[in-house]
């Protein structure tokens, strides 16, 4: 039950069930950064189910960000000298135009993204005063736990911890956001990258049944693990600090010492396709696991059910996803035919011939963009929406086509421009690729209020502006300098992956499986 507790002030307080805490006005907005929503995972709590925090006395500062948790280095997400450090990893953040319980504002919640490997609320790339200010409502960030400390298999402790996280987290918005001017009837939960995996996972989570109304997934990737593959590529981590992956072993390693193993890992990945398949490439030993209880069944499978049927979903992707993490590869227009057919073969459904038969002019630079975005973001995207459809739920679709300004537009829609659009916050992390030195252009700042004004209009009303997709037309809503209503632009794609299950992904053997692709 919430406790209410307004005060209006430079220094705004609110009563939280577990105490009070002061937060700051800023921009019209009270702000409070750092409120614990678990207890710190550490010594006993260490790869445990999230608690509860202990209660507190007096009035808790809420000014600082909680520290993030342990993550790789990184250009998304980074953790910069100035960031606080510390245990307390799981906070949530809150922005909102007045902490009055009789508001009642919808409540959106981001899941930031990052490969289940990176990322902090504490970005400044999610500062999220500009969503609540437009759209008058109530914003949530969060931390949860990543890499082996989030999603590794661990024997002896639960699989998707990360995700357990999040859950914590929305529980503790459905017990305190009426304090701080939210409606804990009408919450949307969003995200991008991995945080549209969490998205879509959490829609499939018994355990997240009720609370939430809406989600938005923003390039939802279709790695989930098979439980074969998870307790694998958690052997080869815990192998690489000479150790087995048990808590037993692992508990008494200061977190940093986790960090190292993945790093150490990764590099290797590529080089075992016949091991692990289509998630060797992706160079991240990381991903929910459909692990038959937290996570009982993959997204697309729960959403056919049903599972989410009363939820409204609006999901989509940007046209080039691929060619962010070429351009970070240095090897951006620069891709030959080994590389394209290797990655034809390991991804097409219908093998090499049917994407080349299907984009008979395209280059093989462009058949390894086009097939690693279709596989990775652009078709599992599109088929959560289908399965919620088919589940008996109603959803929206977008394709973010609008190019990013760096490279003469060579970027293209690349990966996570949606997020510096939606924030409009064009100075930090991957935006500070993607749109370069220069401020950002007239139709950037249009382009960019135009996100805010659908996602917020439909965290409002589950409208966010164009129709509802259906299987006849497909109409979408295409987000360009001129944005228009349209059927699905990548119908071609859309075919070749008609009737493809995003299965969890197996662990291969050599004996049954050939390197396909180790120089994809």
């Amino acid at each position: 039950m919430t406790i209410p507790g307004p005060v209006e002030s430079v220094e705004p307080v609110v009563r939280t069930v577990c105490g009070a805490v002061r937060g700051r006005t800023e921009n019209g907005l009270a702000v409070f950064r750092g409120i614990p929503f678990a207890r710190p995972p550490v010594g006993e709590a260490r790869f445990a189910a999230p608690r509860r925090p202990r209660p507190w006395d007096g009035v808790r500062d809420a000014h600082s960000f909680g520290p993030p948790p342990p993550q790789d280095a990184g250009v998304a997400g980074g953790v910069g000298p100035d960031v606080p450090r510390g245990d307390d990893w799981l906070t949530v953040n809150v922005w909102t135009p007045a902490p009055d319980p009789a508001a009642h504002r919808p409540v959106m919640v981001w899941i930031h993204g990052g490969a289940y490997k990176l990322g902090h609320s504490g970005n400044p790339a999610y500062d999220a005063r500009r969503i609540a200010a437009d759209g008058d409502l109530v914003v949530v960030t969060l931390n949860y736990r990543l890499g082996m400390e989030g999603f590794a298999h661990i024997e002896g402790a639960p699989a998707n911890r990360g995700l357990l996280d999040q859950v914590a987290a929305l529980v503790w918005v459905q017990d305190n956001i009426t304090a701080f001017g939210g409606d804990p009837g009408q919450v949307t939960v969003f995200g991008e990258s991995a945080g549209a995996g969490s998205v879509a996972s959490l829609l499939a989570m018994p355990r997240a049944a009720g609370l939430f109304r809406r989600a938005v997934a923003q390039s939802v990737p279709g790695t989930f693990f098979s439980p074969e593959l998870a307790r694998d590529l958690g052997t080869a981590l815990a192998a690489e600090l000479g150790l087995r992956p048990t808590v037993a072993d692992l508990a008494a390693l200061a977190p940093d010492r986790l960090v190292e193993a993945g790093q150490s890992l990764a590099p290797k990945m590529p080089g075992n396709v016949a091991r692990w398949g289509q998630a060797a490439p992706t160079i991240t030993p990381y991903a929910p696991v459909v692990d038959g209880e937290i996570l009982p069944v993959t997204p697309w499978e729960a959403l056919r059910s049903g599972a989410a049927r009363g939820i409204d979903l609006m999901a989509g992707h940007n046209r080039d996803e691929n060619r962010l993490f070429t351009a970070m590869a240095g090897k951006l227009g620069a891709i030959g035919e080994d590389r394209a057919s290797a990655a034809l073969r390991l991804y097409a459904p219908g093998g090499e011939a049917a994407y080349r038969a299907a984009f008979p002019d395209a280059s093989a630079n462009d058949l390894y963009e086009h097939v690693q975005t279709d596989w990775l973001f652009a078709m599992p995207s599109l088929h959560l929406a289908e399965a919620h459809l088919a589940g008996g739920g109603r959803a929206h679709v977008y394709e973010l086509t609008w190019p990013a300004p760096a490279f003469d537009g060579a970027l293209g829609a690349c990966h996570a421009l949606d997020v510096p659009l939606l924030f409009g916050a064009f100075r930090a992390d991957l935006a500070l690729l993607q749109f370069g030195d220069a401020e950002p252009s007239e139709e950037a700042l249009a382009l960019s209020s135009r996100f805010r004004a659908s996602w917020t209009a439909f965290a409002r009303t589950g409208d966010p502006g164009w129709p509802a997709y259906d299987t006849r037309q497909r109409l979408v809503r295409v987000l360009d300098a001129e944005s228009a209503v349209a059927p699905y632009p990548e119908e071609t794609s859309r075919r070749l992956w008609e009737g493809y299950e995003f299965a969890p992904l197996p662990l291969l053997t050599p004996s049954t499986k050939t390197d396909q692709a180790a120089s994809a």
